[in-house]
C-alpha cells in the first residue's frame, strides 16, 4: 500500500450502559443520521428484553451480549476464481469484522419480523437469538455449515 493506514475512530461509550458496543449497534441501527430516535428505539428494546427474561435473573445488557455472541460467526466463505472456476473458500474473521456482521444481521433481522414498533422487533430477535434461535442465529449456523461443506478448498485462501 502506498499510504499508512487509516486510523480507528475511537467511539464513545453510550451514556446509560457505558459501554462502546451499544454505541457501534446504535451507529448502525441509526437510519437518516437521527441517533437520538436510534437510542431510544435500542433502550426501548432493552426494557422489553427485561420485562421478557426477568426469570433468568440477568440484565437485558447481559442477555443481549450472550445474544451477539450467539450470532457471531467464526468464519465466513469468500468466493475466488482459481483457473476458470470459482470456489468458496472458508476464512477465519477478524474480531472487529465479526463484531460487525453480528450487528448488522442482528438489526437487519430485526427489521425484517412483523411487529408493531422496530423497539418490539428487536427485543423479540434479541430474545430469539439468546435462545439460539431466529432468523439471525440461523443466518450464522448457515455460514458455518457452508464454510464446512468448502474445507476443502481452504488450502486456496493463501494464493
Amino acid at each position: 500500500m502506498r499510504k499508512a493506514k487509516p486510523k480507528k475512530r475511537v467511539i464513545l461509550p453510550d451514556p446509560v450502559y457505558g459501554d462502546s458496543l451499544v454505541t457501534r449497534f446504535v451507529n448502525d441501527m441509526m437510519v437518516d443520521g437521527k441517533k437520538s430516535i436510534a437510542f431510544k428505539i435500542f433502550y426501548s428494546a432493552m426494557d422489553i428484553v427485561g420485562k421478557k427474561t426477568a426469570d433468568t435473573g440477568k440484565t437485558p445488557t447481559e442477555v443481549w451480549k450472550k445474544a451477539m455472541e450467539n450470532i457471531t460467526p467464526d468464519v465466513e466463505v469468500k468466493s475466488k476464481r482459481i483457473g476458470g472456476a470459482t470456489f468458496q473458500v472458508p476464512q477465519e474473521i477478524r474480531p472487529s469484522r465479526k463484531e460487525s456482521i453480528g450487528v448488522k444481521n442482528l438489526i437487519k433481522y430485526a427489521r425484517l419480523r412483523s411487529g408493531h414498533s422496530m423497539a418490539e422487533k428487536l427485543a423479540a430477535e434479541i430474545v430469539a437469538a439468546y435462545n439460539e434461535e431466529g432468523a439471525a442465529f440461523k443466518k450464522k449456523e448457515d455460514t458455518h455449515r457452508m464454510a464446512e461443506a468448502n474445507k476443502a478448498y481452504a488450502n486456496f485462501s493463501r494464493m
